[in-house]
C-alpha cells in the first residue's frame, strides 16, 4: 500500500484526506491511501526518513512546519528555495525534495477563480508564518506597495529582508513596509490573513477595519478554508467588502502536489469543490 500524509499541529481541520482520497479513487489508484498525522517538531526528521525509506510515498506539510521541515531535506525546488517555505515532500531518485505548491495555488485562485488583477495594487498582509512568504512571492514583481504586520515584529522584518533580496534581483525598488501589529496603513486593495487565527471557532484578529466601510472594491482574503467563513471574512462581508476564503488556493495547491506524486493531473470539478462545503 502506498501511503501519503498531511502533517501539522493542529491537523484536525485538514480536509486534505477527503480531496486526495477522492482523486485516488477516481483515478483508480487502489493501492494508495492518504491520511493525516499530528506531529511535533521533533518528529520531522523521522517523517523525512520514512519517505527516504519508501514507507511513505508523499507528504503535505501544514502549519506550523513549512519552514521547520527544510533542514531535513536534500533539495528544494525553485519556488520553495525562493520562499523558504515547503508544503509538499517527495522522493526523487535517492533524495527527499521539498516543493512549494502554495505560491502557484494562491496565484491561480486570484487570477483564474476571481479574475483579480494584482498589478499596481496596494497589499496588506497579516502574519509572517510559514505560508506568508508564498503569498508574498506573487506580488513582488507587480504590486505598488506591500505592508506586512505580525504580532512578533521580528518575524515580519525577517520576511521583508528575504523579499528585498528578490526585489533587488528583479531590479525593483523596495516596496515592502513592516508596520506594528494593530497599526493600519493606507486603505489597501487586497487584505490577506495568513495567520491561523480563525481555525478555532470564535477566534478573532481584533483589528479595526472601519475605514473599509462600504468599500466594495477591497478584497479581504483569508487563506483558511475550514471553517469556510472566519470572523475576519464575516466582518468584511458586513462592511460591504469582497471576500474570499482559501478553498480554491487549497484545491489548486493539492492538484499540483497530486501531480508531483502520481504524474496524474486531477480535475477540479464541482464534485471536488463540494467536498469542502
Amino acid at each position: 500500500m502506498k501511503k501519503y500524509l498531511v502533517i501539522g499541529n493542529p491537523i484536525g481541520h485538514s480536509l486534505s484526506p477527503s480531496i486526495h482520497n477522492h482523486w485516488m479513487k477516481k483515478y483508480r489508484l487502489i493501492d494508495s491511501i492518504y491520511e493525516k498525522r499530528k506531529v511535533e517538531k521533533e518528529d520531522l526528521g523521522s517523517i523525512v526518513n520514512e519517505i527516504r525509506n519508501e514507507k511513505i510515498k508523499g507528504v503535505n506539510v501544514t502549519v506550523p512546519f513549512k519552514k521547520e521541515i527544510i533542514p531535513f531535506l536534500d533539495c528544494l525546488d525553485g519556488a520553495a528555495e525562493c520562499t523558504h517555505s515547503v508544503n509538499t515532500l517527495c522522493k526523487v531518485n535517492n533524495e527527499v525534495w521539498g516543493y512549494n505548491t502554495d505560491t502557484p495555488g494562491f496565484r491561480t485562485s486570484l487570477t483564474k477563480d476571481s479574475s483579480i488583477d494584482v498589478r499596481n495594487k496596494n497589499i496588506f498582509i497579516l502574519g509572517a508564518g510559514g505560508v506568508t512568504s508564498s503569498i508574498l512571492e506573487i506580488f513582488l514583481d507587480v504590486a505598488n506597495k506591500i505592508y506586512i504586520t505580525n504580532r512578533t515584529k521580528e518575524k515580519a522584518q525577517e520576511l521583508k529582508k528575504l523579499a528585498d533580496i528578490s526585489l533587488t534581483l528583479m531590479g525593483r525598488k523596495k516596496i515592502i513596509e513592516v508596520i506594528n501589529w494593530g497599526e493600519k496603513p493606507q486603505v489597501c486593495d487586497i487584505v490577506i490573513n495568513t495567520t491561523s487565527v480563525g481555525l478555532a471557532k470564535g477566534e478573532s484578529l481584533d483589528l479595526d477595519f472601519k475605514d473599509y466601510e462600504n468599500n466594495n472594491n477591497a478584497l479581504f482574503y483569508d487563506i483558511i478554508y475550514n471553517p469556510k467563513e472566519t470572523n475576519f471574512l464575516k466582518d468584511a462581508k458586513l462592511r460591504g467588502n469582497k471576500t474570499m476564503n482559501g478553498k480554491m488556493m487549497f484545491l489548486w495547491q493539492a492538484k499540483i502536489a497530486f501531480h508531483i506524486w502520481t504524474n496524474i493531473c486531477p480535475e477540479i470539478d464541482d464534485e471536488v469543490i463540494k467536498l469542502l462545503d
